[in-house]
């Protein structure tokens, strides 16, 4: 029997996991989990190592397909290769021992992360997971369903009459979103609430616009900047088209 050259026997998750599993990539990873590029002085500084040990770790990571880079000038900036890589590393923070706060910025640093981050390109954390809910319980969203009627395997949401109705009017092209090279709309598990906040291309464009809308915005605190927090315009915002009340 000829087995065809592109079907894939399974997956070698061994190369990818001994590339996460140094201390320093990890914490490279960890910066970079924002969606955020980065310069290497910067990751070499929030990994806490020189610039040579940093540069060796990158070169790792690139050959890896886990981050790629961009020249501007003389500069480098880094990034991960993809949502992919997100949703993985969100998925190994599921069955990871959290690391120890040692200090108050790194309970303050706990507690914003907890209420509010990016994954990647959209919004998690209790804002994310609650949003998710609300969206349910109003319509907006529903759980899509194969031509036999069943539930999809694993989770997949589609948008209703409602739903596009209010993001239209949120300034979302769903047409545009669905034609995304990614799945439409997916949940991710929280790290941090256990529960399940939004992702796919839906979430990545309720998430930019919430940017634009100046609804939610960078914290200002943090060595990795991955925290986001809800404006007073955003809480109006927010309840007025969603539903949603942030505290």
């Amino acid at each position: 029997m000829t087995v065809p050259d592109l079907v894939p026997y399974d997956t070698d998750i061994a190369g990818a996991a001994a590339l996460i599993a140094d201390p320093t990539r990890a914490a490279i990873l960890r910066a970079l989990i924002s969606g955020r590029p980065l310069a290497a002085g910067e990751l070499a500084r929030l990994a806490g190592v020189s610039a040579a040990t940093a540069s060796f770790h990158l070169a790792k990571l690139l050959d890896g397909g886990m981050i790629d880079v961009a020249r501007q000038g003389r500069h480098r900036y880094y990034r991960l290769a993809g949502h992919q890589v997100a949703a993985a590393l969100e998925a190994i923070g599921l069955i990871s021992p959290p690391l120890p706060v040692r200090s108050l910025r790194q309970s303050r640093e706990a507690a914003a992360l907890a209420e509010a981050r990016t994954c990647y390109d959209h919004l998690a954390g209790r804002a994310g997971v609650e949003l998710l809910d609300v969206m349910l319980a109003r319509g907006l969203l529903a759980k899509d369903k194969d031509p036999s009627g069943r539930t999809s395997g694993g989770t997949r949401f589609d948008v209703t009459g409602a739903g596009a109705r209010t993001l239209a009017a949120f300034g979302i092209n769903i047409g545009e979103v669905r034609r995304a090279r990614r799945h439409f709309a997916g949940e991710c598990i929280d790290w941090t609430q256990r529960r399940g906040h939004l992702n796919g291309a839906l979430a990545a464009a309720i998430t930019a616009r919430l940017f634009h809308l100046g609804w939610i915005e960078r914290g200002i605190t943090g060595p990795h900047r991955r925290s986001v927090r809800i404006t007073a315009a955003g809480g109006v915002g927010l309840a007025d088209t969603f539903g949603f009340r942030a505290g």
